[in-house]
């Protein structure tokens, strides 16, 4: 049976969704240094071809991928920061972001938010998504700290 072709025209409109996350996957099983193309459309289900298709090369993706990752994260921890109702309970949202925001034992999570920094170390076009990461972490923050705690807290 033929696929249903949707009123936008496209046969798969999750597809880039799809690649973004699978992106993540492969960075947190194989680092930035071992993300290629071929492993993360193989990861996503996709033909290879989609990889062009739906992005400008790997620095594109990675940049879509990161920042998905940042935004995510960000989202946890506002959600926790307008949960507190003073500083006590921001700090122990703080604390709880720590320890349960990582699924399983964690490990995927830091390794994606290491090869982030890293990259971001290295490669000013990646600074952008740490900055913005910080910034909105800082904000959430200053609802129940001053600036300079907030800072250092995040």
């Amino acid at each position: 049976m033929a696929e249903r072709v949707r009123a936008s025209g496209q046969v798969d409109p999750g597809r880039r969704h799809r690649i973004i996350d699978a992106a993540l996957d492969v960075i947190a099983a194989q680092g930035v240094a071992g993300t290629s193309h071929r492993k993360v459309a193989a990861a996503a289900g996709v033909p290879l071809g989609s990889m062009t298709y739906h992005f400008n090369g790997m620095d594109d993706l990675l940049h879509e991928a990161f920042s998905r990752f940042a935004d995510r994260a960000v989202a946890r921890f506002k959600v926790r920061m307008t949960q507190a109702r003073n500083p006590a309970e921001a700090l122990n949202a703080v604390v709880d972001g720590l320890v349960e925001d990582i699924p399983g034992d964690g490990l995927e999570e830091q390794v994606v938010t290491y090869e982030l920094y890293t990259l971001a170390a290295r490669n000013p076009a990646f600074r952008d998504i740490t900055e913005r990461w910080m910034a909105r972490a800082r904000e959430a923050l200053q609802a129940h700290f001053d600036p300079l705690t907030a800072r250092l807290l995040d």
